[in-house]
């Protein structure tokens, strides 16, 4: 009997047999969502590649989990676990959030799968914050308890900004008159960057050329716009900011990780801007985050591992 493990976002779904003994992942498959009209179309065929009869599941999905049925927000696929599991005839099925298997995966990075950005050393049981700058702002705590790790689901990318400089208040006022409230996700993601980069704009009276992520950050990346790297820069400090509040809400001395696939696109300049003094600048608190260490995560696949993680400890086969 196989147990799978399966990351399901809204372009790709990434498929893997998950190893009982030691949470190796092998056979693994990325399939286009866009290619299939439902999730358990896309199971079937994988499924149908294995030598063996697939027991159990563990899913992560870009979504919200709670009730039995489960509607993707990004993707016209929506299901029940209960017929769910009965269409596939599996013995166990898990469905979890990306940002609980993103965060679960933390304490199983090799040093090679995360570049550290200042700080002292992370205490090894310490309560640890994961956040990830994406299509939205994804936030999770871990923490550990009676041997097993458990994430600490919430919606803190929803909290409101607060501005640390002169530029990121006009920013804030821009977009204040847009949005209403502005959150953290209203600058702190894919989305978030462009808002930027037009909030700047308009703060100088330019014109906006770039409308996509992508482009604001090659914009800031090839010295081809002055005002694309401002607001990049305003990116980085306004994350570093976030990423402090965090560390202080659980004395997060297990370190605060940086998860999702904006941050390793432009990895040289995020290690040479104002992220960690921004993360450490919180007055009479200052000494306290400078020992709290923070890391960039670069596994090309944490929701993957995260979601093996998950299986393991509810099938007790896993302590740490």
């Amino acid at each position: 009997m196989l147990s799978v493990v399966a990351d399901v976002g809204g372009t790709n779904i990434r498929l893997a047999v998950c190893c009982h003994k030691t949470g190796e992942v092998s056979q693994s498959r990325t399939f286009a969502c866009a290619e299939f009209l439902t999730l358990d179309a896309a199971l079937f065929q994988y499924f149908s590649t294995l030598p063996e009869k697939v027991s159990a599941l563990c899913l992560a999905i870009a979504c919200p989990v709670e009730n039995d049925l489960v509607t993707m927000t990004n993707l016209s696929w929506k299901f029940s676990k209960i017929a769910l599991q009965e269409k596939l005839q599996l013995a166990q099925l898990f469905v979890i959030n990306d940002y609980t298997a993103i965060s679960l995966a933390v304490p199983f990075l090799n040093d090679n799968e995360k570049i550290k950005l200042g700080g002292g050393e992370a205490q090894q049981q310490g309560i640890t914050a994961v956040f990830g700058p994406g299509t939205g702002l994804g936030v999770s705590h871990i923490i550990h308890v009676n041997h097993k790790w458990i994430s600490l689901d919430g919606e803190g990318g929803h909290v409101s900004f607060s501005p640390n400089s002169r530029e990121q208040a006009d920013v804030l006022l821009l977009l204040q008159e847009q949005f209403g409230h502005v959150s953290a996700e209203r600058l702190l993601s894919g989305q978030g960057l462009v808002n930027i980069y037009h909030a700047i704009c308009r703060l100088e009276g330019k014109q906006a050329h770039f409308h996509e992520p992508k482009q604001v950050t090659e914009g800031a990346l090839n010295g081809e716009c002055e005002l694309a790297k401002r607001s990049l820069t305003l990116f980085c400090q306004a994350m570093g900011s976030f990423a402090g509040n965090l560390a202080l809400n659980l004395a997060c001395t297990g370190g605060v990780y940086i998860a999702g696939g904006i941050v390793p696109r432009f990895v040289e300049f995020f290690k040479e801007s104002e992220f960690r003094a921004q993360f450490e600048m919180k007055g009479r608190f200052s000494s306290y985050l400078s020992t709290i260490p923070t890391y960039l995560i670069t596994h090309d696949n944490p929701g993957l591992l995260g979601a093996t993680v998950y299986l393991r400890q509810e099938l007790g086969l896993i302590a740490d």
